[in-house]
């Protein structure tokens, strides 16, 4: 049974279409308990998750703190880490499901597919650099999401409370050789890319990466 957690922080316009398609996983039982991990929003954003159902939980403020919460108050055998700003497409279940079911589930994690909820060619650039990582390096971004069991999560040390980069530290403790990919993509918004351009806020992402 999956505990899914999503970190918010004045997430209401983006946070419907992030919860919308667990529906699914919750009609057909592979989804135990949502958790919205709130870290003190001033907008709607506990309304919207009340109404659609979900637990929520209030934290301290930023992404690494939110998520460790989460998972700190979480039921659920594994873990589904999503973000507010990020929607499963359908088959996201199905593929999901076979994951932790199989002879993997319990040893590996694994992270979707990466998409903009954006085609122009600039989108589509970095989406395709965003797969070269992810084929090369084997570091996916949380915007991809993560499945992982509660027993790895918690062999690793689970997420610490990073005010940056809390995906990447985990992933790096969790290894190239437990991490797998799925083809079920997870569409993010491209909102912050278009305020800031693709090139400027890819640029910065790197720098930050970099100096991390």
């Amino acid at each position: 049974m999956l505990s899914v957690v999503i970190p918010t922080l004045n997430a209401a316009e983006t946070l419907p279409g992030a919860l919308a398609p667990l529906g699914e996983g919750v009609r057909r039982g592979l989804v135990k308990e949502v958790l919205v991990v709130d870290g003190g929003s001033q907008d709607d954003t506990i309304a919207v998750a009340e109404e659609a159902g979900a637990a929520v939980v209030r934290s301290a403020r930023g992404r690494g703190a939110q998520l460790a919460a989460g998972a700190a108050e979480a039921r659920g055998g594994a873990f589904m880490f999503l973000h507010a700003d990020t929607q499963l497409t359908p088959g996201w279940v199905d593929e999901a499901g076979a994951f932790l079911s199989g002879p993997r589930g319990r040893s590996s994690a694994a992270a979707f597919a990466f998409a903009f909820d954006d085609d122009s060619p600039a989108a589509r650039t970095v989406a395709t650099w965003v797969d070269l990582r992810c084929a090369v390096f084997g570091l996916p971004y949380g915007d991809q999401g993560l499945l992982i069991s509660r027993s790895l999560y918690d062999d690793i040390g689970g997420y610490r409370p990073l005010p940056l980069m809390e995906d990447v530290d985990l992933i790096r403790r969790l290894g190239r050789g437990r991490l797998r990919l799925l083809r079920t993509r997870a569409v993010t918004s491209a909102a912050r890319y278009r305020r800031d351009g693709y090139v400027r806020r890819g640029v910065r992402t790197l720098g930050l990466l970099a100096r991390w």
